[in-house]
């Protein structure tokens, strides 16, 4: 659910995020820790780019709330872990998956095939679509007006490859601007600096809703999912994968999304 003062907390969070995902974390060392020095809590290490409501992001006191952010709670709790949280860029996570600094990723990530070479997902837990943000009074009604126009994205999301394809597929020349966060995308946005905001549908009509903005769906595409990730060969994939199963036949993952991603009034 998008709550009427997420915008608000997420703006008065900006500098503070700024400070604190700021392309470093503080993880280090062996994943899953059960050393005999820390035999009694096992730690779970996250890797997450809080800079995307509803799924992560930071509220006014600079905590990471969201939907991922429940979930990897829950998964952590139900499998006898304590969750170590680490905010880093977006584009940073598969290098901190691949080099054991986090045990996994939920940070909005879709498991594409791309992804896919490099990292193991757990099956699908979302799936939002892709949707482009444009100020209300905008003349950009289709995929066809961004012509000429500028698009920004968010630097190693599915949303910049779609982006490219848009362009090789469809012909549509318009100049494409990544950015480090997609909060840094409404700013753009709201300033006149790009034309449309190319985004997670989830992500993306909680901006229009609660900012006046205005957008459409993109008709193109069809992406897969958002998953956790891990590393090759990890362990805690099946066990992660069983989690996801039970929430899904109890319904505690579907109370998630009418909590963080259903709109209401």
């Amino acid at each position: 659910m998008f709550k009427k003062t997420l915008f608000a907390s997420v703006a008065s969070a900006a500098l503070f995020l700024a400070a604190c995902g700021s392309g470093g974390d503080s993880a280090s060392g062996d994943t899953a820790d059960t050393s005999a020095d820390n035999a009694e809590t096992k730690v779970l290490k996250m890797g997450t780019s809080a800079d995307f409501p509803p799924f992560e992001y930071r509220d006014e006191a600079g905590k990471e709330i969201g939907f991922d952010i429940d979930l990897a709670n829950h998964i952590a709790e139900e499998l006898g872990y304590e969750l170590e949280i680490n905010d880093m860029k977006f584009d940073g996570l598969i290098g901190a998956l691949n080099t054991g600094r986090v045990d996994m990723v939920l940070s909005g990530m879709s498991a594409t095939d791309e992804r896919k070479q490099n990292v193991d997902f757990s099956t699908e837990y979302n799936r939002s679509g892709e949707f482009f943000v444009t100020t209300a009074d905008s003349d950009i009604k289709s995929i066809e007006d961004l012509e000429g126009k500028t698009v920004g994205v968010q630097l190693g999301t599915i949303q910049e490859d779609g982006a490219k394809r848009l362009k090789e597929n469809e012909g549509i020349n318009f100049e494409l601007k990544s950015l480090d966060n997609s909060l840094l995308l409404i700013q753009e946005l709201k300033t006149g600096r790009i034309d449309a905001a190319y985004m997670d549908k989830s992500v993306a009509v909680g901006h229009v809703e609660e900012q006046g903005l205005g957008g459409f769906d993109d008709p193109t595409t069809s992406s897969p999912g958002m998953a956790v990730a891990f590393p090759k060969d990890s362990d805690l994939v099946e066990d992660v994968n069983k989690v996801l199963a039970d929430m899904e036949e109890d319904g505690s993952l579907q109370e998630l999304k009418d909590k963080w991603l259903t709109d209401q009034e």
